[in-house]
């Protein structure tokens, strides 16, 4: 049995030191706080906490008054995942649309924009960008948060993304390591597997993670996915093989790995959070990401419980935790320093988020094709959100088209029947169908052919991934359904 020569006091602030929890409320619960002052060094915050950029500001100065150096994270991605305007719909479009656009200067301005109200904000830590390839058009959970499906291009503008959050002095947290792309389960729900051999890993799935190194990425974020060819036995997140093995010593990653949220089904249905978490930071990783479902004062009691005995009975050695706790201060160290340091000489661009939509769009003009000049029906055919993304977003066009042609209506609808309900809700409107990733739904795509068969002037936006090939008399793909990739839409719908 390993013995505690460092005594109880430290193993159970080490223990609290890698939790990253959650918590419910726009300000800190009193638990939290007295965490705090414990050595918990982390709190993850999430649409739920978030109800105004002062709001949020006032939360973080309350953390700070308890620990000045405390890491406050967020999974704020821009585009489809968005959590300082859960509500609204971000001002940022996603890394799809970046990555249609192609420009890394351009990525790297909307990264240090959004670095920079985030550090406005008091946020200092971004479980963001995804460095993910999305080589498996099916994919449900990553899609438009990918900056697309070819390999140098997801690298270089993961590196631009890296550089530019962490230019307003935010830190970078890569994800979702080994890479997510080539999946068809959600891990929010069951364990995906990707069966791919080492040489494509390496020539493919890897190289966005390299160059995101290379940017001088802070943390990186754990896939709890199988991957046969580096570890047959063990998820990413759980596994030796891979985040010590691969990520440490093959790689040469210093900084911190952040496990994603343990909560999730193919962790917690699994091996539970208790266990996982211990596996984990066996395994290599420093910092546990809890809180997106389970955000509450007995889950952090639970998992600080389960490391401390884990190190009591021989199962994770002393030395490993502390190893952990220590990289969890060393960031919240840089955190701290980042913000003393001034920021590079950089004009503010408030509305760089609405540039990079517009130049994000994809038009496809038939030739019969005329600008709405008239309100029409918008049709927002509306799939079931995946966890990351969530429902309270809004999303679409509708919104956006009524403060030009303010008559517009609009309705949702989902599943078989779909395009006959639009057809008698529109009347004699012009109908807009907005979808999100038609490929991937049957019923979507048979309602679009109801549409344009029935009424050939159908304007389509995809604000998915523009898999399947475009149609309708106006064929819009904004790769990406922040609001600001709706407004794009709308104007060049009213634009002659």
């Amino acid at each position: 049995m390993t013995t505690i020569a460092s005594g109880t006091g430290t193993l159970t602030r080490d223990a609290l030191a890698v939790l990253q929890p959650g918590f419910t409320g726009t300000s800190a619960p009193s638990w939290l706080l007295r965490r705090l002052g414990e050595g918990l060094t982390s709190v993850g915050l999430f649409g739920r906490n978030i109800a105004s950029p002062d709001q949020l500001a006032a939360l973080t100065a309350q953390l700070r008054a308890e620990r000045d150096d405390v890491l406050v994270a967020i999974d704020e991605e821009g585009g489809d995942v968005t959590r300082l305007e859960v509500r609204t719909g971000s001002s940022f479009p996603g890394n799809h649309a970046l990555g249609a656009v192609d420009d890394v200067a351009l990525t790297e301005a909307v990264a240090r924009e959004l670095g920079r109200r985030l550090a406005d904000c008091g946020v200092n830590l971004n479980w963001a960008p995804s460095a993910d390839i999305n080589s498996n058009p099916a994919n449900p959970v990553i899609g438009v948060r990918s900056f697309g499906a070819d390999t140098a291009l997801v690298a270089r503008h993961t590196a631009a993304y890296v550089s530019g959050l962490q230019s307003a002095g935010v830190a970078a947290c890569t994800k979702h390591f080994p890479g997510h792309g080539d999946t068809a389960v959600d891990s929010h729900h069951a364990l995906p597997r990707i069966d791919a051999d080492l040489s494509v890993l390496h020539s493919r799935e890897l190289a966005p993670f390299r160059a995101a190194i290379a940017a001088g990425s802070r943390a990186v974020m754990s896939a709890h996915i199988l991957v046969p060819a580096l570890d047959p036995d063990r998820p990413a997140t759980l596994s030796r093989r891979v985040l010590t093995g691969l990520l440490r010593e093959e790689l040469g990653f210093d900084g911190l790995i952040v496990t994603d949220g343990m909560e999730m089904q193919a962790i917690s249905a699994t091996y539970g959070i208790e266990r996982g978490s211990v596996l984990a930071i066996a395994a290599g990783a420093d910092a546990i990401c809890v809180g997106g479902g389970l955000a509450d004062e007995a889950t952090v009691l639970r998992l600080r419980d389960a490391l401390v005995t884990a190190v009591r009975t021989g199962e994770l050695p002393e030395e490993r935790l502390a190893d952990a706790a220590a990289r969890v201060r060393a960031l919240a160290s840089w955190t701290t320093s980042a913000k003393n340091t001034p920021a590079p000489l950089t004009t503010a661009a408030p509305d760089i988020g609405l540039v990079a939509a517009r130049r994000a769009l994809t038009v496809t003009r038939g030739s019969d094709c005329t600008p709405l000049t008239e309100a029409p029906y918008v049709a927002a055919l509306t799939p079931v959100a995946n966890i990351a993304v969530g429902d309270e977003t809004p999303w679409g066009v509708a919104a956006e088209l009524r403060r030009v042609l303010p008559d517009t209506e609009t309705g949702s609808f989902t599943g078989e029947g779909a395009g006959a309900e639009v057809l008698a809700a529109a009347g004699s409107r012009r109908v807009v169908a907005v979808v999100r990733d038609a490929h991937r739904h049957a019923w979507m795509a048979k309602a679009l052919d109801t549409l344009i068969a029935s009424r050939p002037d159908t304007i389509v936006i995809e604000m998915g991934v523009p898999q399947a090939p475009p149609r309708g008399t106006l064929h819009i793909a904004t790769h990406g359904a922040a609001r600001v990739c709706g407004l794009a839409a709308a104007e060049s719908l009213t634009t002659p």
